[in-house]
């Protein structure tokens, strides 16, 4: 195995080389665009993940007590710097009002610090460029109608006062026409919007360019199935927070969350790094 540190240039060589037969990639939905296109132009086996923006939808069904923690660990864990975070919380219906109550609870009770104390809930950001550029998307949601219930933007860490750290936030009146509804916030930030219907919270879901993941928390089995169905991503979540799959089955993710055929993990991955050979053969035989 070969580490090799650079920048596009040398990503670009990669992408390019006649010894190169093969690439996977994980990254931005630009970037994979961009690794896809130059690498399937030079003959090149080619899987590129990109962005997200998964939703996780609650309906009336739900129990509560065991969603809400789960999609707090889902928007908040590791800062929500994962391509899995469910980032926007859909509440279909009258359960709107009892998760918006359970939600405000939960997060009030969240530890921001070092991620590696034990009682530590939320961590920094990897960067201060990524903090700012979180912190400004929470700006243009406010700009464009949302309701900031919780902020943390101006969080301070009395030990880490040089740390990228920023607070739990919480957004209420998110609507899919809003710039953080469609984009990959990739920090901290859980957005709260709600759907008359489980066909309108579908649509909602769908209503974004990607489609890497979803959630529906429900206790009816069809209402799950007709999720399971409907949803156009590739890794669908059951009252589960993060729908991680084994390593087993393989990665889903479309639109524009995934460029190729053969995904990572699983049978594809052993697929995508293999050669097949078919051999025929006859003996004469005396």
């Amino acid at each position: 195995v070969n580490l090799v540190n650079g920048a596009g240039e040398t990503v670009n060589a990669l992408l390019e080389h006649d010894d190169v037969a093969g690439v996977s990639f994980v990254g931005s939905s630009p970037v994979a665009r961009h690794v896809y296109e130059t690498a399937a132009a030079n003959g090149k086996r080619v899987q590129a993940q990109g962005g997200a923006k998964n939703y996780v939808v609650v309906t009336e069904s739900a129990d509560l007590e065991r969603a809400v923690p789960n999609i707090v660990g889902s928007v908040y864990g590791n800062a929500g710097q994962r391509c899995l975070a469910n980032d926007v919380v859909v509440g279909v219906g009258e359960v709107y009002e009892d998760l918006r109550t359970d939600l405000l609870e939960a997060v009030d009770g969240l530890t921001v610090g070092n991620g590696l104390n034990e009682d530590t809930d939320v961590g920094p950001l990897i960067t201060p460029e990524s903090r700012e550029r979180v912190a400004a998307m929470v700006d243009e949601a406010v700009d464009e109608g949302a309701d900031l219930v919780v902020d943390g933007r101006g969080f301070e860490h009395p030990e880490y006062p040089d740390g990228n750290f920023m607070g739990p936030t919480l957004l209420e009146g998110v609507t899919t026409d809003m710039a953080i509804a469609q984009e990959e916030v990739f920090g901290p930030v859980l957005c709260l919007a709600s759907a008359e219907s489980l066909d309108a919270a579908v649509g909602m879901v769908n209503a974004t360019e990607y489609g890497n993941a979803s959630s529906i928390f429900t206790e009816r089995g069809g209402e799950a199935r007709k999720y399971r169905y409907e949803v156009d991503a590739g890794n669908i979540g059951v009252n589960v927070g993060v729908c991680a799959p084994m390593g087993f089955f393989h990665f889903g993710g479309r639109k524009a969350s995934f460029f190729g055929d053969l995904h990572a993990q699983g049978e594809d991955a052993v697929s995508f790094y293999t050669d097949k050979t078919i051999e025929i053969e006859r003996w004469n035989t005396a």
